[in-house]
Formats: structure tokens, C-alpha cells, sequence
């Protein structure tokens, strides 16, 4: 491996290949292009990380990243908080977000259920929600994960939760406008919205399939 012509340069190529797709040449040119920069550039770019990670919360009611306790989209009066749409993470929320076709709330799994990985319900932000689900007057939960098994096994999970604890809330999931194992957050803009929008009835779609 390559070593840079300096420890300094070094590590900061090193640190900028701990970023996902990063590899060692472009976190290079991204190095080498800071260092081009004027002091003041690197200094903001730093600043900017370091505040980041020191001052993001995440919402106490959705778990969606914001600067205080509660996310800008849960204190919006504009939005329905009786119309929740749950997404994986918060890179699936900023998708929808995108689309500018669901004017509900979210809720943050933080994840699914993926037995291969280690990652069961109790690792995901599931109880939250149900808690939600009962003591308030939600009218209808959308479930807005990716077409692949364990984003289906995660709505097979939260439904039958539903269903244990006898709550009366209308269940359903987006259209499968999105490719069968594809991430939502590939997903271009005009198909994410009218998935949401076309969303169909759990019950007439996996449930069926699951009890079969």
C-alpha cells in the first residue's frame, strides 16, 4: 500500500477512507484538493464535522436527525401527526421528503430485522412507535421500507404488534412502484411519490403471503 509523503497526509487519507465508497485515490484527491484550499476552507470544513457530531440530536418523538429535541417536520402544524409514514433511516425520509408528496409525519426505525446481521426487533426503534400508536390518535400507519425480505419481515413484525395489542389504526404500505429488491433511497423521485401515493391495504398484500 502507498504510503503519502507525509504521516499527516497519511492519517487524513486514512480518515477520509473510513467514508462508505471511499477508496484510497479518491480520498486522495479529496485531501490534496483541501490542501489547496485556503486555511480558512479546511477550518470550516472541520468546524462543520466537529459541530455536527457535537450538536445533532435526534427527534424525541420520530428519531429523525434535528438541532433540538424536536425535528422541524414533527413541529410543523402543517403536517398530519395522525398520518405516520416508517421508514428504515433517515436517508429513506429524505427521499420521500423529495418527492414533496406526503405531508404526514415519520417515524425512524433505525434499521430492520435482519437475523443475518445480527439485528432483531428490539434493536430497532419499534417500541417507541408502539407506544406512539397507543396513546395517541394515529389514523393511519404507512410502511415505507424497501422491497427486500427483511424490509418485509420488519411490516410482517410491526403488524402483527398492531395486532397483539388489538389497535385500531388503517395499516398499509407503498405501491411496489419500487423494484423488488431495491433500497428507497435509490428510488427516483416520481416513482418514490406515487408509491406513496398508490399505497395499498397491508392486508390485501403481505399478510396474505405470510399466512399462506
Amino acid at each position: 500500500m502507498n504510503k503519502m509523503p507525509t504521516k499527516l497526509l497519511d492519517d487524513a487519507v486514512d480518515a477520509f477512507m473510513r467514508l462508505p465508497g471511499i477508496g484510497r485515490r479518491t480520498a486522495m484527491r479529496m485531501v490534496l484538493h483541501l490542501l489547496r484550499q485556503p486555511e480558512d476552507v479546511s477550518e470550516r470544513f472541520g468546524k462543520a464535522i466537529e459541530r455536527m457530531r457535537k450538536e445533532t440530536h435526534y427527534c424525541l418523538r420520530c428519531h429523525n436527525i434535528c438541532d433540538g429535541e424536536i425535528c422541524s417536520i414533527c413541529s410543523d402544524k402543517r403536517r398530519d401527526d395522525k398520518l405516520i409514514c416508517v421508514v428504515e433511516d433517515i436517508r429513506d425520509l429524505i427521499a420521500i421528503e423529495h418527492t414533496l408528496q406526503f405531508r404526514g409525519v415519520y417515524h425512524v426505525l433505525g434499521g430492520v430485522v435482519s437475523p443475518m446481521d445480527g439485528i432483531g426487533p428490539s434493536d430497532l426503534n419499534v417500541d417507541t412507535l408502539i407506544a406512539k400508536l397507543k396513546t395517541e390518535n394515529i389514523s393511519e400507519l404507512i410502511m415505507a421500507l424497501s422491497a427486500t425480505m427483511e424490509g418485509d419481515t420488519t411490516s410482517f413484525y410491526i403488524y402483527r404488534k398492531i395486532q397483539q395489542y388489538g389497535l385500531s389504526v388503517k395499516f398499509s404500505v407503498i405501491a411496489r412502484g419500487v423494484s423488488i429488491g431495491d433500497d428507497l433511497e435509490y428510488a427516483d423521485e416520481i416513482t418514490l411519490g406515487r408509491s406513496i401515493l398508490n399505497r395499498v391495504p397491508y392486508e390485501t398484500t403481505f399478510a396474505v403471503n405470510a399466512k399462506s
